[in-house]
């Protein structure tokens, strides 16, 4: 067979072996060579350190008080500003005391400390972003009024900084954070009446929020409110949200309808809109339908994108639709689209529920001559599909790649494959896998051995009624 992945080429053994009558696969003209994307590492916030009086701190790194009291932050940092030469200038040191602070400490201290902060150091003069640090502990308050969060607006407004949109934003995201989606919308509501509306990215935010938390009602009456109190209309990405929620609901019904609405609201809905919509199909396993969203892009002059082929392949695949979704593998690549590992594993999940694992694995040899690393998932398909197929032989091969390469057994798999081994009279080595899953962590431990208990029990039943000698 071809050429096994990087990852694979450690090991002694030839994919190739497990095919034994190769079957049919779309012919596939080699892709045009690219380079996969890299995505930044996040970077790592410093751990914090312990604050005291005793050491001198290595700034700007601002670290945890030992006490949360008002006086005794007043002396220590009375005592930094005395004994740390060369104090920044930046605010964000200052901000940072003062963040660390409120962590622990009441709403009113915070304000007090800001004060004596100021005080002591005349130097520092708040900004914006150290008046949004008393914004976050208001939304955090034990208080579920919103009077903590009046209190710090109109501070703000005092001094100089009446709340903007980016006020608005913190106060809403921590509000809905801290599970109090109701005050955000009080807020917003408030906001708006006196001539500061939220921006598109707190609106929906707030859409996206009540659609992952609360029930389909609360996001419609949100959006009603703001759309007849103070004529703030949903646009594209609010659709886009809300369609995504529906099909997560499997509510097909209304995605429809709501792409509807877009339309007459005057909206083009774009690739996402309809591979969002193609994806609600696929989870009801109407291949029919998702060929239908496919076909409808077509003629509204959308262009499918790498996810849109992505999803048809799934789609129809997992419909048993497999002919039909070997034909996109090649219209994709004419069309410019490298298939990836979702592409072939998702079609070699078909062909196997067809029955057919040795054509699957031969398209294995496809996706590795043509430069497309398989990974765990492609493989704990195989390994299902040969299984069940009681072809466990080649599954065996197929499992010490996957051992040898320290690749985890997924949990649908590593089921079918110890009642494969059981179905055999293999127990001796039911335990073996069972060892791998703990050591590899692939499960839980409670969850690789309830299978292991459930599994012994289906052989010592299935041997006390003759079904396995």
């Amino acid at each position: 067979m071809g050429k096994l992945p990087p990852s694979l080429r450690s090991a002694n053994f030839a994919v190739n072996t497990l095919i034994k009558t190769p079957s049919s696969v779309p012919h596939q003209h080699p892709p045009p060579t690219s380079k996969p994307h890299h995505y930044p590492k996040k970077s790592q916030s410093p751990k914090k350190k312990q604050l005291t009086s005793n050491t001198e701190p290595q700034l700007p790194s601002i670290v945890a008080f030992d006490s949360t009291t008002l006086s005794d932050a007043k002396t220590l940092f009375n005592s930094l500003i005395s004994n740390t030469r060369n104090i920044p200038s930046d605010n964000k040191f200052y901000n940072a005391i003062l963040q660390s602070f409120s962590t622990n400490s009441t709403l009113q201290d915070s304000i007090f400390f800001l004060n004596h902060m100021i005080k002591i150091h005349p130097p520092f003069s708040p900004d914006r972003f150290t008046y949004h640090v008393l914004i976050i502990q208001s939304c955090k308050s034990v208080d579920i009024s919103l009077t903590p969060v009046h209190h710090v607006l109109n501070f703000m407004t005092s001094n100089g900084f009446p709340p903007n949109k980016v006020s608005t934003d913190i106060a809403v995201r921590t509000l809905c954070s801290s599970g109090r989606e109701e005050q955000a919308i009080e807020l917003v509501k408030e906001l708006s009446s006196k001539d500061s509306p939220p921006d598109t990215y707190t609106y929906n935010f707030i859409v996206r929020h009540l659609c992952k938390n609360r029930p389909l009602s609360t996001m419609n009456n949100f959006i009603k409110e703001m759309r007849e109190g103070f004529d703030i209309k949903p646009d594209l990405v609010t659709y886009t949200i809300m369609i995504d929620n529906v099909c997560n609901s499997k509510n097909l019904r209304e995605a429809t309808r709501l792409l509807g609405v877009l339309s007459e609201e005057g909206y083009k809905p774009d690739c996402y809109v309809y591979n969002t919509i193609m994806k609600g199909y696929c989870m009801l396993s109407q291949g029919g339908e998702v060929l239908g969203v496919y076909k409808k892009m077509q003629e509204k002059g959308v262009k499918p994108d790498l996810v849109t082929y992505n999803t048809l392949i799934y789609g129809l695949s997992k419909s048993g639709r497999v002919k039909d979704a070997k034909k996109f593998l090649n219209v994709m690549m004419e069309v410019g689209h490298i298939p990836d590992a979702v592409t072939y594993t998702s079609l070699m999940n078909g062909m196997c529920r067809e029955g057919d694992p040795l054509g699957a694995v031969a398209l294995l040899e496809k996706m590795e001559a043509w430069g497309c690393a398989p990974n765990s998932c492609t493989y704990n398909t195989l390994l299902h599909g040969l299984c069940k197929a009681r072809l466990l032989d080649k599954g065996m091969k197929l499992y010490d790649v996957m051992k040898q390469n320290g690749m985890k057994l997924e949990t649908g798999s590593y089921g079918t494959f110890l009642r494969a081994l059981c179905r055999n009279g293999r127990v001796a080595e039911v335990y073996e896998v069972f060892d791998y899953a703990i050591e590899s962590k692939s499960l839980t431990d409670v969850a690789a051995y309830t299978t292991l208990e459930s599994t012994l029990k289906w052989l010592k039943k299935a041997r006390e009624q003759g079904l396995i000698v």
